[in-house]
């Protein structure tokens, strides 16, 4: 079946990509080899005077290079010939003697925007759903088919190096004022007005792009000593940012710098090398795992159990509640009742949805009408009188064990047999909070992440009394909210809450032993967490912590672990964190600092750090050790599920791929060893997980 159709509309070729059996298009190798075909028939023929590039899909041009053709190539030379390839084609349209001019509405991401900007001329919708991106160094890789070439070159030196480093999106509106899009026009009219640019272009000669950097930028960028300078900061920034852990965003400084010194032609194959030796590198090899881990998580193993939900309930109006209907009435497009004790904190929660939404219009990422349409679906309450229409209940309230009953009582009498309660605990058993209940089969955990909006892990917990159709329904509703969905079983903690604490009591225990707040934060980010761990207790709150502490210890307890009494002493003593602006760290200022106060609660303020590597190899093994008893347990049912939550719900190094992808790749018996070390050292917690300690034997691994 073809990918690309032709057709003839007023001596214009109208090349439409529409990938057979597929969502979305994405640029393979078959593609390439019919656009090139494609592309010598257009040449050959007089009566064409250019080409309109085009998409059938809905609300997508192209979502990117096919990832799939990673998976042949683990050479930097294999690596390295796939991007020869693509420029070899995207030259041609580059130096093509007719017009081209590329159509964009949706996303537009990877290699699809690399195609764009060897067009001539580039039109996008004006409709919110367009946004484009280099997003490659999320995947470890640097644009491989022309991107570090051709972007700078269009939108300036330090817009591109933002937008590649971080992989972020750009929306239509910012995509014009950049210079990056030459036109915006609503999308119904897209077709037309690219075949009057065509024609325009082609009596006219190509014509070189608007320059819309601005004057300072100019100036900087015109000369070899102001993008000397500019390429000195963006090392320096970004080695601050990612600890040397990533070594895709250097190879893509590497690559803009040298295209630059040495021009367009040799800097096209630069990038062609370094795009074959970032791909072969282990962070790269680890990053596109977990693109294949999240995207496989997308696929619902009980779909045909889902059934249909309207209506969402949402108790409590808090930062949780309030992000869960954020997320519903956003992506899920559900109505939400979102339901708190008094009006009046029901409606500080829909404030905060409503900033939330009149920011995005104020950033013209929606218009008044789409932000008021999907306000209407969220509507506060103080009472359960509307909830006979709620097909799902989530509850977001204090982590207390009658409270969660009382509420699942509550929640009972006023819904039908078939709503779900789902819990929305972090530590709780959600067999416990199903006890006493009328529907046990109907109760589900649903543990979100904070903040909702941004943090992309949904943690479905199941009892062994949970009906399939109401794992199917909440399984569906993450993925229709945005995140990536893993199910695990039931036990404290589950899987993310249960491989956090020893990690955090490791943190405190070491505090207990001398080290000082800053030097495990800062030993710890640069191990590859996005946060330390003493920041991180500020966040979650003392209160939070004391309470995870005091549910989780008896096990761990019993397996002749030292669990830390502290952050209950810290809590009693007034210290809450970020929420009381009394911590670890202090907040009444602008800049955080370490809360020197906190020292007399640790055996005073005489500190003396112990060897970094050791430090970060204590905490990371008490998680990765864990996650390992969670797996031989069964409260995972995967290694992939394992890496997905530790890295996308606690920020686990995701350049390693994960706790069961980083012991792969330290090599089992390496782990083994140094946990049996660690145990001679500093006591029996460290004993290696027996699921660990058998396959070292057995010279297994996880993948």
């Amino acid at each position: 079946m073809s990918y690309i159709q032709q057709e003839i509309k007023d001596s214009v070729a109208i090349l439409s990509l529409d990938k057979p059996g597929e969502k979305v298009n994405t640029l393979d190798e078959a593609m390439m080899q019919q656009f090139s075909e494609l592309l010598d028939s257009v040449e050959q023929n007089d009566a064409v005077s250019g080409i309109v590039l085009i998409s059938k899909k809905k609300d997508n041009f192209i979502a990117g290079a096919d990832i799939e053709m990673f998976k042949t190539r683990d050479t930097a030379e294999e690596l390295e010939q796939l991007s020869l390839d693509g420029h070899t084609i995207l030259n041609r349209i580059a130096d093509f003697k007719k017009p081209v001019v590329v159509v964009i509405h949706g996303s537009c991401m990877g290699g699809g925007l690399e195609l764009s900007l060897a067009c001539h001329y580039r039109i996008a919708s004006n409709h919110k759903k367009t946004v484009l991106a280099l997003p490659e160094v999320k995947l470890g890789v640097i644009p491989g088919t022309g991107g570090t070439q051709r972007l700078p070159r269009l939108v300036g030196i330090q817009k591109a190096l933002g937008y590649m480093l971080t992989g972020r999106n750009i929306y239509s509106y910012s995509a014009k004022k950049i210079g990056l899009v030459d036109e915006l026009i609503h999308k119904d009219a897209l077709e037309d007005v690219a075949i009057k640019a065509v024609k325009k272009l082609s009596k006219s000669g190509k014509t070189e792009p608007k320059d819309r950097r601005s004057f300072v930028e100019k100036i900087l960028e015109g000369n070899p000593i102001g993008r000397s300078i500019i390429f000195s900061q963006a090392r320096k920034k970004t080695l601050g940012q990612t600890k040397g852990n990533y070594p895709a965003p250097m190879f893509i400084i590497d690559s803009v710098e040298y295209g630059y010194k040495n021009g367009l032609k040799k800097g096209l194959e630069n990038e062609a090398k370094l795009f074959g030796e970032a791909g072969a590198t282990p962070e790269s090899r680890a990053l596109v795992n977990l693109f294949f881990g999240m995207t496989d998580a997308k696929k619902n193993p009980l779909e045909s159990e889902i059934k249909p939900v309207k209506t969402i309930g949402i108790l409590g109006a808090g930062l949780m509640g309030s992000g869960i209907a954020d997320v519903s009435i956003n992506k899920g497009k559900y109505s939400v009742l979102l339901k708190d004790r008094t009006m009046e904190d029901a409606a500080k929660g829909e404030k905060v949805i409503w900033e939330d939404l009149n920011k995005k219009t104020k950033k013209r990422i929606l218009t008044d009408f789409e932000r008021d349409q999907i306000f209407s679906r969220v509507n506060g309450t103080d009472s359960y009188d509307t909830f006979g229409k709620a097909d799902v209940v989530i509850e977001a309230v204090f982590e207390d064990l009658d409270l969660k009953r009382r509420i699942v009582a509550e929640v009972e009498a006023n819904t039908g047999d078939d709503c779900i309660f789902a819990s929305n605990t972090s530590s709780l058993p959600i067999s416990e909070i199903a006890k006493g209940a009328k529907r046990p089969e109907n109760i589900i955990g649903m543990h979100y992440f904070s903040p909702v909006q941004k943090m992309p892990l949904l943690e479905i917990i199941t009892s062994d009394q949970t009906a399939d159709w109401v794992t199917a329904t909440a399984y569906d509703i993450g993925v229709k909210q945005g995140k990536t969905v893993i199910v695990v079983g039931d036990g404290p903690g589950f899987y993310t809450t249960r491989i956090l604490a020893p990690y955090m009591n490791e943190a405190l225990l070491l505090l207990e032993e001398g080290a000082s707040i800053e030097f495990l934060d800062s030993v710890m980010k640069k191990f590859g967490y996005p946060v330390g761990p003493m920041a991180l207790l500020d966040e979650v709150g003392m209160d939070v912590g004391a309470h995870v502490g005091e549910t989780m210890a008896p096990m761990f307890d019993a397996r002749g672990g030292k669990s830390s009494t502290k952050a209950k002493e810290l809590m009693d003593a007034g210290y809450l964190g970020r929420k009381n602006k009394k911590g670890l760290y202090t907040y009444e200022s602008k800049k955080k600092q370490v809360n020197s106060d906190i020292y007399k609660h640790f055996g005073g303020s005489n500190r003396t750090n112990p060897d970094a590597d050791y430090t970060q190899l204590r905490m990371a093994l008490m998680m990765v050790n864990e996650a390992a008893y969670c797996l031989q347990e069964g409260i995972l049912k995967s290694p992939t599920d394992g890496d997905l939550g530790a890295i996308l719900g606690l920020g686990f190094p995701p350049f390693t791929g994960g706790p069961f992808r980083y012991v792969d790749y330290a090599g089992i018996e390496n782990v083994v060893d140094r946990m049996h070390q660690f145990t001679d050292r500093f006591g029996v917690r460290f004993t290696p997980a027996p699921i660990l300690v058998d396959m070292a034997k057995e010279g297994k691994t996880f993948y």
